[in-house]
């Protein structure tokens, strides 16, 4: 099986399970998650087909998208070795998949999956991940905004995770792009707080 046989496969198997998600973690995540493993890959000297197709697959068995994520593993790794990869190039997928998630808090190993890691990490920052951020918590029942910090709330989840992202990259081009959206994430926050605040302004200036 040639790569384009591989990658038209796997984009098969991906769109079939993510394409109806409402989360943020829908076939178009995996979709730009591939495309920015393919890139930095070429950027930082990393295999570009291996982290595309671990790109496509990051977040197969992932625990908050799967009800069994250890039956899912284990269709993956049937599917890769049906591709036709080596045994190497199936347990290095296999271990950036494992290691990508912010959750797990791992430094992956291996180049791979540190190209990985990063390209799904700067699907979370910036525009995109700002409309990720509000589309996984209003899927999941969670307020868009509460004044108390310790209350869940979509907003408060970009100071617990987001913003703390772009000093968690591991290639110097997933550090480079990742500021760029950071900025963009920063300047979002405030605006929002101003929004926010708007009427409490007004009821003060009505107080007097």
């Amino acid at each position: 099986m040639n790569r384009r046989e591989q990658l038209e496969r796997v984009k098969r198997y991906v769109e079939q399970i993510f394409n109806k998600d409402a989360t943020g973690h829908d076939f178009e995540h995996m979709e730009r998650v591939a495309g920015w493993s393919r890139k930095l890959a070429k950027l930082e000297g990393a295999d570009p087909d291996l982290c595309e197709l671990a790109g496509w697959l990051h977040d197969i068995g992932d625990s908050k998208l799967f009800e069994a994520p250890e039956e899912a593993v284990g269709e993956l790794k049937e599917i890769l070795e049906d591709l036709g990869l080596s045994k190497e190039g199936c347990n290095e997928i296999m271990v950036a998949i494992d290691t990508v998630a912010f959750s797990k808090g791992i430094q992956p190993d291996s180049l791979t999956g540190k190209v990985v890691q990063d390209a799904d990490r700067l699907d979370a920052i910036g525009a995109v991940g700002i409309a990720r951020t509000f589309a996984y918590g209003g899927a999941n029942g969670q307020s868009m905004y509460k004044e108390d910090p310790s209350i869940p709330s979509s907003y408060q989840h970009f100071y617990d995770k987001i913003v703390k992202l772009s000093s968690m990259m591991n290639t110097e081009a997933g550090k480079k792009e990742a500021e760029h959206r950071h900025q963009f994430l920063l300047y979002y926050l405030e605006e929002f707080k101003r929004e926010q605040n708007c009427n409490k302004v007004q009821e003060e200036e009505d107080d007097y």
